[in-house]
């Protein structure tokens, strides 16, 4: 995420074989060659299969070892790495302790931090917000104080880490190590060329024209002097300013943004997707300023917010707020929030999932055979069978261990339980009916004992259109959904829907007070009703005047079939 003062002038990787886009001339050793404006995308041309032919075409140096390590070093990195930990450690034990230096060391921590996260990050590399000139002055002097690159040089790497995540293309990939990702990426030479990635928009800017063309000079001033001539001119304390609001802080603010691009990768959740690395968690977010909440960040990279949620830490977040209200901030972008939601309802889909592929389900209605009223009544005299809620359950193993006592499911074999299950006799819990879920060995034709049905299965017999009647209880048979359809002469209801139309008429006899007669003839426990089924992406028929799509006669039937559930048309087309 971020870079050191001069890593950027100084990276060398090999020659890429793949023709990409022309990027900027490096930067001269000796200065800083000024950025010019372009209306001219870097990207502009990239092929179509640019990331797949330059990952497999271009030439990784050769792995850092004992032996050539120092051949690999980006000594301008590592000196700027090393340097500061060295004047801290000496700051400790040869500088005398000021409480007025220790508070404005961390105060200039978060302001030069700030200038990073709300500056270089969020404005610059992602565009979350606009802010007032004043403003982005204040960031871009402050980002300079922090030492880890202009504005050009930090946008342009983050940019290539968004866009080549976990890919060698990435500059600090989390697949390297977390070493890698954190420091090592800076302190050795890349072994492949990053990605490319267009910053012609920020060249446009006055702004980060200004502070790149500057860049040694600001570094200088807001690094070193300006926090040591606080702490000298304030209360006298020149060495402690120097050592303490100075290079120590400077160590911190590093690693702060550091890591963002190890830590964030590590430790957390996937909240919201974990096709990548980035990670939530409040940890990270506690110390780099709120860039913790890493995993949102990369879903939703133009969202000026890491946290979403009151309680979470973020205070860049905070700070943009806070310069909207100020006027010196405006067009906050907030991705939209049902989006956010699909994230978090996919996450927890797929956990979900993961934990049911180890449960054992009971057996699905569509592989169990559909069997008569009467069929269950004549094969209950030789086994323990209770019908509850359409399902027709063999309770034989479970005689000796009911609660209630043998005699309390006796009385129901052969008979529907369903009032009695459900709080005629005890309103069995969801336990006890994921228990008697498991004990199904068929399905009951229409769902209950209904005369209509049963009426139905004589006058067929006696037709001799035995082929449609209700199916033996030891046959291999359709389900009741195939069974419910296909079948029907002109005119005639399904059994379901006659059952949907019993309100209006004279209700069958026998049935059980408390069903209330639905299209959903089947009544499973909700452990099962909202188990997850992983399904792969279906195509609609089109063309050659076959499906029902072709058959549609506007948009505006497909927009209400899809949209509200409708299938009134769709139901015409097929027809």
């Amino acid at each position: 995420m971020a870079d050191t003062a001069f890593a950027a002038m100084h990276r060398k990787a090999p020659t890429n074989p793949v023709p990409i886009p022309q990027e900027e001339k490096s930067e001269t050793k000796l200065g800083v060659k000024p950025l010019e404006p372009t209306d001219i995308p870097s990207d502009l041309d990239v092929p179509d299969n640019y990331v797949t032919r330059t990952i497999e075409t271009q030439k990784r140096l050769p792995p850092v070892t004992m032996a050539n390590w120092h051949k690999n070093i980006q000594w301008v990195s590592f000196l700027a790495l090393t340097v500061t930990p060295a004047l801290t450690i000496y700051g400790l034990f040869n500088v005398k302790w000021n409480t007025y230096t220790a508070i404005w060391s961390v105060v200039y921590y978060f302001v030069t931090g700030l200038g990073i996260t709300a500056g270089y990050h969020r404005l610059w590399a992602h565009r979350s917000y606009t802010a007032s000139r004043p403003l982005e002055y204040i960031l871009a002097c402050a980002g300079a104080g922090a030492v880890q690159g202009s504005i050009k040089w930090w946008s342009r790497g983050h940019r290539a880490h968004h866009r080549y995540t976990d890919t060698s293309l990435d500059p600090y990939s989390a697949h390297e190590g977390f070493w890698w990702a954190h420091v090592g990426w800076m302190i050795f030479k890349p072994r492949t060329k990053i990605g490319v990635a267009d910053i012609s928009d920020l060249t446009r800017s006055k702004v980060v024209r200004w502070q790149h063309n500057n860049y040694l000079s600001l570094l200088l001033v807001m690094g070193l002097f300006f926090p040591m001539g606080v702490a000298g001119l304030g209360w006298g304390d020149w060495k402690g300013g120097f050592f303490f609001a100075g290079a120590a802080r400077l160590l911190f603010v590093h690693h702060s943004t550091f890591c963002v691009n190890s830590l964030a990768h590590w430790l957390g959740e996937h909240t919201f997707d974990d096709k990548h690395t980035p990670r939530d968690h409040f940890i990270t977010a506690l110390v780099t300023i709120g860039e913790g909440y890493h995993n949102f960040h990369h879903q939703f990279p133009m969202d000026y917010r890491n946290a979403i949620k009151w309680n979470q830490y973020d205070p860049t977040k905070w700070f943009i707020a806070t310069a909207q209200l100020l006027g010196l901030a405006s067009h906050l972008k907030k991705f939209p929030d049902n989006e956010i939601k699909k994230g978090i309802y996919t996450m927890q889909l797929q956990k979900l999932a993961q934990a049911g592929e180890v449960i054992e389900w009971p057996t699905d209605s569509n592989h169990l055979p559909v069997v008569s009223w009467d069929d269950f009544v004549d094969e209950s005299k030789n086994r323990a069978l209770i019908a509850v809620h359409g399902f027709i359950h063999d309770v034989s193993s479970f005689m000796d261990d009911h609660p209630g006592g043998q005699h309390a499911l006796k009385r129901f074999i052969g008979k529907d339980a369903t009032t009695a299950f459900y709080g005629g006799v005890y309103d069995h819990s969801h336990a006890a009916q994921n228990l008697l879920a498991m004990m199904r060995v068929g399905c009951l034709e229409g769902g209950m004992e209904v005369e209509h049905l049963k009426q139905k299965v004589r006058e067929r017999s006696l037709s001799g259109s035995s082929a449609n009647s209700a199916f033996s209880s030891n046959e291999d048979v359709a389900s009741l959904a195939s069974y419910s359809s296909g079948r029907l002469s002109d005119g005639e209801l399904s059994d379901v829907d006659f059952l949907q139309d019993l309100p209006k008429k004279e209700k069958p006899k026998h049935q059980p007070g408390c069903y209330v007669p639905d299209k959903f003839t089947l009544a499973i426990p909700p452990s099962e009703e909202f188990k997850i089924i992983r399904s792969a992406p279906r195509l609609r028929k089109t063309g050659g005047g076959h499906g029902s799509m072709a058959s549609m006669t506007s948009l505006e039937d497909v927009s209400r079939a899809d949209k509200i559930g409708d299938v009134a048309p769709l139901v015409a087309a097929a027809a």
